[in-house]
Protein backbone atom coordinates (compact mmCIF):
# COMPACT_ATOMS: atom_id res chain seq x y z
CA UNK A 1 0.00 0.00 0.00
CA UNK A 2 1.12 3.55 -0.76
CA UNK A 3 -0.47 6.57 0.90
CA UNK A 4 0.35 10.14 -0.09
CA UNK A 5 0.64 12.30 3.02
CA UNK A 6 0.45 15.65 1.24
CA UNK A 7 -2.34 16.28 -1.30
CA UNK A 8 -3.82 19.76 -1.70
CA UNK A 9 -7.14 20.98 -3.01
CA UNK A 10 -6.53 23.86 -5.41
CA UNK A 11 -8.40 25.68 -8.15
CA UNK A 12 -9.40 23.62 -11.17
CA UNK A 13 -11.79 20.93 -12.28
CA UNK A 14 -13.82 19.08 -9.66
CA UNK A 15 -13.83 15.57 -11.06
CA UNK A 16 -13.64 12.90 -8.38
CA UNK A 17 -13.54 10.07 -10.88
CA UNK A 18 -10.51 11.62 -12.57
CA UNK A 19 -8.81 12.03 -9.19
CA UNK A 20 -9.44 8.39 -8.28
CA UNK A 21 -8.27 7.21 -11.70
CA UNK A 22 -5.01 9.16 -11.43
CA UNK A 23 -4.34 7.88 -7.92
CA UNK A 24 -4.67 4.34 -9.23
CA UNK A 25 -2.40 5.13 -12.19
CA UNK A 26 0.25 6.33 -9.74
CA UNK A 27 -0.23 3.17 -7.61
CA UNK A 28 -1.37 5.40 -4.72
CA UNK A 29 -4.12 4.05 -2.46
CA UNK A 30 -5.12 7.25 -0.70
CA UNK A 31 -3.64 9.81 1.65
CA UNK A 32 -4.12 13.14 3.40
CA UNK A 33 -6.27 15.67 1.53
CA UNK A 34 -5.83 19.30 2.65
CA UNK A 35 -8.75 21.70 2.28
CA UNK A 36 -8.83 24.91 0.29
CA UNK A 37 -6.84 27.60 2.11
CA UNK A 38 -8.08 30.19 4.58
CA UNK A 39 -8.49 33.78 3.40
CA UNK A 40 -4.90 34.66 4.36
CA UNK A 41 -3.65 32.32 1.60
CA UNK A 42 -5.83 33.26 -1.36
CA UNK A 43 -2.71 33.48 -3.55
CA UNK A 44 -2.53 29.68 -3.25
CA UNK A 45 -6.14 29.07 -4.27
CA UNK A 46 -9.48 30.78 -3.87
CA UNK A 47 -10.90 30.66 -0.37
CA UNK A 48 -14.42 30.03 0.85
CA UNK A 49 -16.18 30.49 4.20
CA UNK A 50 -15.14 27.77 6.67
CA UNK A 51 -18.32 25.71 6.34
CA UNK A 52 -18.06 25.74 2.54
CA UNK A 53 -14.39 24.72 2.70
CA UNK A 54 -15.41 21.77 4.86
CA UNK A 55 -18.15 20.80 2.40
CA UNK A 56 -15.61 20.91 -0.42
CA UNK A 57 -13.07 18.89 1.58
CA UNK A 58 -15.53 16.09 2.30
CA UNK A 59 -16.68 16.15 -1.32
CA UNK A 60 -13.14 15.24 -2.40
CA UNK A 61 -12.62 12.68 0.35
CA UNK A 62 -15.60 10.72 -0.96
CA UNK A 63 -13.46 9.89 -4.02
CA UNK A 64 -12.41 6.61 -2.48
CA UNK A 65 -11.20 4.79 0.64
CA UNK A 66 -8.17 5.80 2.70
CA UNK A 67 -8.58 9.54 2.06
CA UNK A 68 -8.12 11.52 5.26
CA UNK A 69 -9.60 15.06 5.45
CA UNK A 70 -7.35 17.79 6.92
CA UNK A 71 -8.76 21.27 7.44
CA UNK A 72 -6.41 24.21 6.79
CA UNK A 73 -6.78 26.68 9.65
CA UNK A 74 -5.17 30.09 10.16
CA UNK A 75 -4.48 30.28 13.93
CA UNK A 76 -4.52 34.09 13.82
CA UNK A 77 -8.04 34.26 12.39
CA UNK A 78 -10.49 35.83 14.84
CA UNK A 79 -12.66 32.72 14.84
CA UNK A 80 -9.85 30.12 14.65
CA UNK A 81 -10.94 28.28 17.79
CA UNK A 82 -14.50 28.17 16.51
CA UNK A 83 -13.27 26.76 13.19
CA UNK A 84 -11.34 24.03 15.02
CA UNK A 85 -14.47 23.09 16.98
CA UNK A 86 -16.65 23.08 13.87
CA UNK A 87 -14.17 21.07 11.78
CA UNK A 88 -13.73 18.55 14.58
CA UNK A 89 -17.48 18.14 14.93
CA UNK A 90 -17.77 17.62 11.17
CA UNK A 91 -15.26 14.77 11.41
CA UNK A 92 -11.97 16.05 10.04
CA UNK A 93 -9.07 13.76 10.83
CA UNK A 94 -6.49 16.54 11.27
CA UNK A 95 -5.45 20.12 10.57
CA UNK A 96 -3.02 21.93 8.26
CA UNK A 97 -1.11 25.04 9.39
CA UNK A 98 1.40 27.33 7.64
CA UNK A 99 3.10 29.87 9.90
CA UNK A 100 3.67 32.62 7.34
CA UNK A 101 3.65 35.76 9.52
CA UNK A 102 4.07 34.47 13.08
CA UNK A 103 6.24 32.00 14.96
CA UNK A 104 4.73 28.74 16.23
CA UNK A 105 5.15 30.02 19.81
CA UNK A 106 2.75 32.94 19.17
CA UNK A 107 0.26 33.04 22.06
CA UNK A 108 -2.83 32.87 19.84
CA UNK A 109 -1.36 30.09 17.75
CA UNK A 110 -0.45 28.03 20.82
CA UNK A 111 -4.03 28.28 22.08
CA UNK A 112 -5.23 26.85 18.77
CA UNK A 113 -2.62 24.07 18.80
CA UNK A 114 -3.67 23.11 22.34
CA UNK A 115 -7.33 23.01 21.28
CA UNK A 116 -6.42 20.72 18.36
CA UNK A 117 -4.44 18.45 20.67
CA UNK A 118 -7.32 18.31 23.14
CA UNK A 119 -9.54 17.22 20.25
CA UNK A 120 -7.03 14.38 19.62
CA UNK A 121 -6.26 15.61 16.11
CA UNK A 122 -2.80 15.93 14.53
CA UNK A 123 -1.33 18.97 12.76
CA UNK A 124 0.53 18.94 9.45
CA UNK A 125 2.81 22.00 9.46
CA UNK A 126 4.67 23.48 6.56
CA UNK A 127 8.35 23.55 7.47
CA UNK A 128 11.35 24.84 5.55
CA UNK A 129 11.59 27.50 2.90
CA UNK A 130 8.22 28.91 1.92
CA UNK A 131 7.72 29.84 -1.73
CA UNK A 132 5.20 32.63 -1.21
CA UNK A 133 7.10 35.67 -2.48
CA UNK A 134 7.35 37.10 1.05
CA UNK A 135 10.10 37.11 3.74
CA UNK A 136 8.40 34.35 5.72
CA UNK A 137 10.67 31.31 5.78
CA UNK A 138 12.25 32.10 9.16
CA UNK A 139 8.91 31.37 10.82
CA UNK A 140 9.17 27.81 9.47
CA UNK A 141 12.65 26.80 10.54
CA UNK A 142 12.39 23.52 12.46
CA UNK A 143 13.97 24.94 15.61
CA UNK A 144 11.00 27.29 15.98
CA UNK A 145 8.77 24.27 16.56
CA UNK A 146 10.47 23.38 19.86
CA UNK A 147 7.62 25.42 21.37
CA UNK A 148 5.37 22.43 20.69
CA UNK A 149 7.03 20.61 23.59
CA UNK A 150 4.49 22.50 25.68
CA UNK A 151 1.44 21.19 23.80
CA UNK A 152 0.69 18.00 25.67
CA UNK A 153 -0.64 15.10 23.62
CA UNK A 154 0.02 16.69 20.23
CA UNK A 155 0.95 14.66 17.17
CA UNK A 156 2.54 16.94 14.60
CA UNK A 157 4.40 16.59 11.32
CA UNK A 158 6.97 18.99 9.85
CA UNK A 159 6.55 18.72 6.10
CA UNK A 160 9.14 18.75 3.31
CA UNK A 161 11.87 17.48 5.67
CA UNK A 162 12.24 21.22 6.41
CA UNK A 163 14.27 21.80 3.24
CA UNK A 164 16.90 23.30 3.24
CA UNK A 165 17.23 23.00 7.04
CA UNK A 166 17.18 19.20 6.99
CA UNK A 167 20.02 18.80 9.50
CA UNK A 168 18.20 21.16 11.86
CA UNK A 169 15.07 19.04 11.46
CA UNK A 170 16.97 15.89 12.42
CA UNK A 171 18.45 17.64 15.46
CA UNK A 172 15.01 18.85 16.56
CA UNK A 173 13.64 15.31 16.18
CA UNK A 174 16.48 14.14 18.42
CA UNK A 175 15.56 16.79 20.97
CA UNK A 176 11.93 15.63 21.07
CA UNK A 177 13.08 12.02 21.42
CA UNK A 178 15.48 12.94 24.21
CA UNK A 179 12.77 14.97 25.96
CA UNK A 180 10.92 11.72 26.64
CA UNK A 181 13.89 10.65 28.78
CA UNK A 182 13.81 13.65 31.11
CA UNK A 183 10.02 13.96 30.95
CA UNK A 184 8.57 10.40 30.90
CA UNK A 185 5.01 11.73 30.97
CA UNK A 186 5.56 13.78 27.79
CA UNK A 187 3.12 12.74 25.08
CA UNK A 188 4.11 15.03 22.19
CA UNK A 189 4.96 13.04 19.05
CA UNK A 190 6.89 14.46 16.09
CA UNK A 191 6.80 13.24 12.48
CA UNK A 192 8.27 14.49 9.21
CA UNK A 193 7.11 13.97 5.65
CA UNK A 194 9.34 13.46 2.62
CA UNK A 195 7.34 15.78 0.37
CA UNK A 196 9.69 17.77 -1.94
CA UNK A 197 11.28 20.02 -0.73
CA UNK A 198 14.51 18.45 -1.55
CA UNK A 199 15.71 18.66 -5.17
CA UNK A 200 16.59 15.19 -6.51
CA UNK A 201 20.34 15.83 -6.31
CA UNK A 202 20.05 16.18 -2.51
CA UNK A 203 17.57 13.38 -1.94
CA UNK A 204 19.90 10.46 -1.18
CA UNK A 205 22.04 12.52 1.18
CA UNK A 206 19.07 13.86 3.15
CA UNK A 207 17.35 10.48 3.51
CA UNK A 208 20.65 8.84 4.49
CA UNK A 209 21.22 11.44 7.21
CA UNK A 210 17.65 11.02 8.45
CA UNK A 211 17.61 7.22 8.65
CA UNK A 212 21.23 6.77 9.73
CA UNK A 213 21.06 9.43 12.45
CA UNK A 214 20.59 6.72 15.12
CA UNK A 215 17.45 8.53 16.20
CA UNK A 216 14.25 6.50 16.36
CA UNK A 217 12.80 7.88 13.13
CA UNK A 218 11.61 4.80 11.27
CA UNK A 219 8.03 4.99 12.60
CA UNK A 220 7.78 8.76 12.13
CA UNK A 221 8.57 9.42 8.46
CA UNK A 222 5.70 9.78 5.96
CA UNK A 223 5.81 9.80 2.15
CA UNK A 224 4.22 12.77 0.35
CA UNK A 225 4.12 14.46 -3.06
CA UNK A 226 2.45 17.91 -2.80
CA UNK A 227 0.19 16.95 -5.71
CA UNK A 228 -3.38 18.22 -5.85
CA UNK A 229 -6.76 16.62 -6.35
CA UNK A 230 -7.77 18.75 -9.34
CA UNK A 231 -5.10 17.23 -11.59
CA UNK A 232 -3.07 14.66 -9.65
CA UNK A 233 0.39 14.52 -11.29
CA UNK A 234 0.85 10.82 -11.96
CA UNK A 235 4.36 11.08 -13.42
CA UNK A 236 5.58 13.27 -10.56
CA UNK A 237 4.22 10.83 -7.96
CA UNK A 238 5.60 7.77 -9.74
CA UNK A 239 9.00 9.43 -10.05
CA UNK A 240 9.31 10.19 -6.35
CA UNK A 241 8.01 6.76 -5.33
CA UNK A 242 10.56 5.06 -7.58
CA UNK A 243 13.40 7.35 -6.50
CA UNK A 244 12.70 6.88 -2.80
CA UNK A 245 12.36 3.10 -3.09
CA UNK A 246 15.75 2.95 -4.85
CA UNK A 247 17.32 5.06 -2.11
CA UNK A 248 15.77 2.94 0.65
CA UNK A 249 17.20 -0.16 -1.02
CA UNK A 250 20.64 1.47 -1.22
CA UNK A 251 20.43 2.37 2.46
CA UNK A 252 19.52 -1.21 3.35
CA UNK A 253 16.27 -0.26 5.08
CA UNK A 254 14.06 -3.16 6.10
CA UNK A 255 10.79 -3.91 4.35
CA UNK A 256 9.00 -3.03 7.59
CA UNK A 257 10.61 0.42 7.65
CA UNK A 258 9.90 1.04 3.97
CA UNK A 259 6.28 -0.11 4.31
CA UNK A 260 5.95 2.18 7.30
CA UNK A 261 7.10 5.23 5.35
CA UNK A 262 4.70 4.50 2.50
CA UNK A 263 1.61 3.70 4.58
CA UNK A 264 1.62 2.58 8.21
CA UNK A 265 3.29 5.68 9.65
CA UNK A 266 0.64 7.89 8.08
CA UNK A 267 -2.08 5.74 9.63
CA UNK A 268 -0.40 6.17 12.99
CA UNK A 269 -0.13 9.94 12.48
CA UNK A 270 -3.83 10.36 11.66
CA UNK A 271 -4.85 8.04 14.48
CA UNK A 272 -6.30 5.07 12.61
CA UNK A 273 -3.49 2.54 13.05
CA UNK A 274 -3.98 -0.39 15.41
CA UNK A 275 -0.22 -0.94 15.62
CA UNK A 276 1.29 0.23 18.90
CA UNK A 277 4.58 2.13 18.55
CA UNK A 278 7.04 1.64 21.38
CA UNK A 279 8.95 4.84 21.99
CA UNK A 280 12.69 4.65 22.56
CA UNK A 281 13.88 7.57 24.67
CA UNK A 282 17.19 9.04 23.48
CA UNK A 283 19.72 9.28 26.28
CA UNK A 284 22.26 12.12 26.28
CA UNK A 285 25.71 11.21 24.96
CA UNK A 286 27.47 13.39 27.51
Amino acid sequence: MILDGHIHIKDGKEDREDFSRKLRSASVDGGIVVSLPPAAFETVAHSLPPAKRLDNLFFWCESGPNLYPFYWVDPLADDALGQVAMATKRGVVGFKVICDRYYPKHDRAMKVFKAISQANRPILFHSGILWDGKPSSDYNRPGQFEALLEVDGLRFCLAHMSWPWCDELIAVYGKFQNAHTSRPDLSVEMFTDTTPGTPPVYRHDVLARLFKSEYDVEHHVIFGTDCHVNDYNVQWARGWISRDKDIFNQLGLSKETTDGVFAENLKHFVGVSTTKIERKPLKPTQ
